[in-house]
């Protein structure tokens, strides 16, 4: 079993989350920010077997893009006017994963109380 911890943009989310659900396969989602532009991610994690990771990244190729964004000066409170003038265009997006094996993997679920359990407070 390997987990997969995609951090991938915003922008990319729901289309990669659908795609992976598509194939049956779950994940956890976590909101994220960084790089330069300091533009919402996505961390997701997911719990796959050794045979579906060629499977996850395909996914990540297919719905992870690189786009080109101009900065806005309230991203970058840190830079002056003078200084923000000369920031470019800058390629953003795609995605990084981190592949790790599991040695052990254990789901807890504890079942409602059913009408014939009493509970004490």
């Amino acid at each position: 079993m390997k987990l997969v911890i995609a951090i991938i943009q915003d922008y990319d989310t729901d289309e990669f989350l659908k795609a992976i659900s598509r194939h049956g396969l779950m994940a956890t989602r976590i909101a994220s920010a960084g790089g330069f532009l300091r533009t919402g991610n996505t961390t997701v994690f997911m719990g796959v077997e050794d045979d579906q990771v060629p499977l996850v990244k395909r996914l990540l190729v297919d719905h992870c893009r690189v786009r080109d964004e101009q900065a806005v000066a309230e991203a970058l409170p840190f830079l002056d006017d003078a200084d923000f003038e000369h920031i470019s265009v800058s390629r953003i997006g795609g995605g990084v994963a981190f592949v790790a094996r599991v040695e052990r993997f254990e789901k807890f679920a504890r079942a409602t109380n059913s009408p014939s359990e009493s509970t004490v407070a």
